[in-house]
């Protein structure tokens, strides 16, 4: 059964794709609907398996690779942490597979597209089903490498091209990180098996490494260069430019990917490698840094976008950011709970934007939108749903999750762990703010769209509507449901057991009353502030911005990070490259290589095709040219 849940999606992919045109779209569709689904039931019973019966597996399936003290096999690890996984994985892959029937049913190529969701979802189960390092990092590049089939797939877009080149582009980046930690890996250990590492690194805990002619911790530098592939694939600041860009992809795509696969793989990553981040402190400061940085940059940016699903990309990027400032403070277990409902309101988000979408015939900006929250009744109701659990309104799933974030790092007691937790109560109040806005500028309001009249929009059909339906019931009660399995007080014992380590116990005490107050009235206060800067009083954020240009301006250009990227390493890249192309590319090696040997050739047969004349004496003079050609050789030899 457990090997079922990894096989049936890649088979899906084959017949998708290699017979798609033998059995037409529609059976395309329905084939790799139904076996991802059923890996998703399979992926049920497995965590209900685990919850009960404190179910784990190492399933063998075949020896990979044998060389030396090399041994790494293609397994399948059941346990607790990749249970939850494959459950995130496989029900948001099926309901986005459902969702695609209804949202490609106009793309001409949609074997093709079933084919790629079904190759994705496959390529994330085998990365958070391996049990070694080098399986893990087969299923990273493997959703890398789909991602950028996805991103890109309407290849005739010249945007969704660079959008799929720079995604796979940056995302090499944080790779190369993440390879050079597998290698010190198996340099340290001589092994690359999860079980075998862990237990030998309080072996290593004072051995000191040399790198770039600074000396570090030998734990210290492996947390540092995992880091940095978690970095990369998780749109974390410095390496997340790619992310806003990937909404280039269709709708579906954005919520496979933002949602539930590929970037929660570097927090799995991160919560995988527990046993090792447990011992650098060093390396859980820069994570909570970095999340905590990312969290609040990403908030602010998306205060200001017009783009819906950018809006909600942005959004993404900053409840990673919450997810990574949950593993510096060590409440991994948190972490992955916020991971888990985050999934569901974050798809039904997604999905969501596509139905509004779908409605004003590929119509993104929130600002030729409004006004139809009576035309799309059921998915404006979806949304408010998504909305409200993304916000952390109390009792949906977002804000058991989101506020144990909070209050875990408040918890910590240490200087970073303030910081992280003061801001994440103000980025809480932001997301809000943006969130909200999108709603009321999308719903609410005038009707501003000049090139669809209000009467041609129209809800989505039914195969898109009951994903979200769906997808909406974990929004609400995922939080309520699963809180004490994930994170209560005898969660670390009975339900994570042995997949996530704690060197120091998390703390038991409650924060201050002010303190779990604190969020929640920030957050419900935010609903009438912004129905009346965007409904009631829509010049005055128009005022604002124009009062502080130079801070919107910032804003809208996303910290500049992309300006000073193509500054300082995209044009330079690309004046060094043709400098090398025109010099030595076409002069050197072109000249004096195929090109040079080729217009010699040519040139002494133009000269040689002269004395081809007719003339009987031009022959003889040729002839004894030769002849004595001949002679001198023969003499000097």
């Amino acid at each position: 059964m457990e090997i079922s849940i990894l096989v049936l999606p890649l088979l899906a992919s084959i017949i998708a794709g290699f017979f798609g045109k033998l059995i037409g779209d529609r059976n395309s569709e329905i084939v790799t609907s139904l076996l991802v689904t059923i890996s998703a039931i399979l992926s049920t019973i497995v965590f209900y398996n685990v919850i009960i019966n404190q179910y784990q597996e190492n399933i063998i399936i075949a020896t990979w690779i044998n060389s030396g003290s090399l041994e790494v096999n293609w397994s399948m690890k059941i346990d607790t942490l990749s249970a939850v996984m494959l459950v995130v994985v496989t029900s948001v892959s099926s309901l986005v597979h459902i969702y695609s029937i209804g949202y490609m049913s106009h793309d001409p190529h949609k074997p093709r597209f079933m084919a790629y969701l079904s190759l994705f979802t496959f390529a994330m189960l085998m990365l958070v089903t391996s049990d070694n390092f080098i399986q893990l990092f087969f299923g990273w590049e493997g959703v890398g490498l789909c991602s950028y089939f996805l991103i890109g797939f309407w290849f005739k877009k010249d945007t969704a091209n660079s959008a799929a080149i720079k995604a796979f582009v940056v995302n090499r980046v944080g790779d190369f990180g993440f390879a050079l930690g597998i290698f010190l890996i198996f340099y340290l250990f001589g092994t690359v098996n999860y079980s075998e590492v862990f237990e030998l690194i309080p072996t290593i805990i004072d051995e000191k490494l040399i790198f770039l002619g600074i000396e570090l911790n030998s734990i210290d530098l492996i947390c540092l260069l995992l880091f940095i592939g978690a970095m990369g694939k998780s749109a974390q600041i410095l390496l997340h430019t790619w992310l806003p860009d990937a909404m280039e992809g269709p709708t579906p795509v954005s919520a496979l990917i933002h949602a539930a696969t590929m970037v929660t793989a570097g927090v799995f990553l991160v919560v995988r490698c527990s046993p090792i981040y447990e011992y650098s402190e060093l390396a859980l400061n820069i994570i909570t840094i970095v999340g905590m940085s990312t969290a609040f940059f990403a908030a602010t940016v998306a205060l200001v976008q017009t783009d819906i699903k950018k809006i909600i990309a942005y959004s993404t990027c900053s409840q990673l950011g919450y997810m990574f400032f949950a593993t510096g403070v060590g409440a991994y277990n948190v972490a992955m709970f916020h991971l888990f409902t985050h999934a569901f309101f974050k798809a039904l988000l997604f999905l969501g934007s596509g139905s509004v979408i779908h409605a004003f015939k590929d119509e993104q900006n929130i600002n030729n939108m409004g006004g139809v929250w009576k035309k799309l009744p059921y998915t404006y109701t979806l949304m408010i749903i998504g909305t409200l659990a993304l916000t952390g309104f109390p009792l949906l799933s977002g804000f058991y999750s989101k506020d144990a974030i909070i209050e875990f790092a408040y918890l910590r007691g240490n200087t970073a762990g303030f910081y992280a937790a003061g801001i994440g109560i103000l980025t809480a109040f932001l997301t809000s703010i943006y969130s909200w806005r999108l709603i009321f500028k999308t719903f609410h309001g005038d009707y501003n769209n000049k090139n669809i009249k209000i009467e041609d929009t129209h809800e989505s059909p039914m195969v898109m509507l009951v994903p979200l339906f769906l997808l909406s019931i974990g929004a609400v009660f995922a939080g309520f449901t699963f809180k004490e399995l994930f994170i209560g007080q005898n969660s670390v014992n009975n339900f994570w057991q042995d997949s996530i380590f704690f060197l120091k116990p998390l703390s038991t005490d409650h924060p201050p009353t002010w303190f779990l107050l604190t969020t929640p009235i920030l957050v419900t206060a935010s609903i009438p502030v912004a129905y009346y800067l965007f409904v009631k009083n829509k010049d005055l954020p128009e005022k604002i911005s124009t009062t502080n240009k130079p801070l919107y301006q910032f804003l809208l250009n996303k910290w500049y990070f992309d300006e000073i990227y193509d500054v300082l390493i995209v044009s330079p890249s690309k004046n060094l490259g043709l400098f090398l192309w025109k010099f030595f590319d076409i002069k050197l090696i072109d000249g004096f290589g195929p090109d040079g040997i080729s217009n010699l050739i040519k040139k002494c047969s133009l000269k040689a095709n002269k004395f081809q004349s007719g003339y009987i004496y031009q022959y003889a003079f040729v002839m004894l040219l030769g002849f004595s050609a001949l002679l001198t050789f023969l003499i000097i030899r």
